[in-house]
């Protein structure tokens, strides 16, 4: 039986910076984890010399962290629907370009990105401005593949089903650089139930291929089924349920796809380390809240 590829969003700052992040996944029992390459709100960066990347390199390959896993998601400024701006489209352009330009540096594969919102522009207009974004910062030969993210629909979010991220999908030049993240509160929030996961697997399998699923999302939700509202809750404690997640968790088809916790700290602790034994163990605990 393959080992569960389980992990949570770190952070990544500090003197350690990436180093920190290693060490911040292995205080939760993770083989996996998830950063940004700074904070998610604004464009400031630090310099790829001081991440402390080899440092990072070095324990991860001690503590048997396999790079091919590690996720780097996107911020949320960047937003290629934006045809109402320009001005944010084309910082939403650049500042892609520059986040795969680090994926490479540091040697991730996986990036995580939100499709965009349209802005009251429709969402017509919001994928053609994704389709063209995605298609001046895709380059063929990359080592970097974006996994676009599964949305909740609130507001004019694009992605909210997987027909609309197979128009983007469609629209790409270099396709073989796409893929999906599966957010199980997103798709739960859009109105998925993923109580018929299989069946909703069988869609991506139809619409994509299922080996274009390159990250999931591992949140319960606090809203009700079809609520477009996106907030996650802690495992077990919203409307999805631990039993669900865990048919998600360890389904066999997602056997080598990194799953990722974005569940909220309990007052001011991570939640991560009982989550993810409880996923291991394949059994809901009491006790997190």
């Amino acid at each position: 039986m393959d080992e569960l590829i389980i992990g949570s969003h770190v952070s990544m700052n500090g003197k350690d910076m990436l180093l920190g992040s290693v060490k911040e996944a292995l205080s939760y029992q993770a083989n996996t984890f998830m950063f940004y390459t700074g904070a998610p709100q604004n464009t400031f960066r630090k310099p790829i010399s001081q991440l402390k990347i080899e440092e990072a390199k070095a324990l991860m390959k001690e503590t048997g962290i396999d790079m091919k896993n590690v996720v780097v998601h996107a911020p949320y400024i960047i937003n290629l629907g934006n045809s109402m701006k320009k001005e944010t489209y084309e910082l939403a352009v650049q500042f892609l370009s520059q986040e795969i330009e680090r994926c490479e540096a540091i040697g991730a594969t996986r990036l995580v990105l939100h499709p965009g919102s349209h802005v009251k522009a429709g969402s017509e207009v919001g994928l053609k401005y994704i389709i063209d974004g995605l298609n001046q910062v895709l380059k063929e030969d990359s080592s970097v593949h974006i996994a676009l993210e599964t949305m909740a629909g609130k507001g004019s979010e694009v992605g909210k089903c997987l027909e609309e991220l197979k128009v983007i999908f469609d629209g790409v030049k270099h396709q073989h650089l796409l893929g999906l993240c599966l957010d199980t509160c997103h798709l739960h929030d859009a109105g998925y139930d993923l109580s018929q996961f299989d069946e909703l697997l069988d869609d991506v399998e139809r619409l994509f291929g299922l080996e274009r699923i390159l990250v999931v999302h591992v949140n319960d939700s606090k809203n009700p089924i079809g609520a477009h509202k996106d907030r996650h809750e802690n495992i077990g404690y919203g409307y999805i349920g631990f039993d669900i997640l865990n048919h998600i968790v360890h389904h066999p088809k997602l056997a080598s796809v990194p799953k990722i916790l974005e569940t909220p700290y309990v007052g001011e602790k991570a939640p991560y380390q009982k989550e993810i034994e409880m996923f291991r163990k394949g059994k809901f605990e009491e006790g997190l809240k």
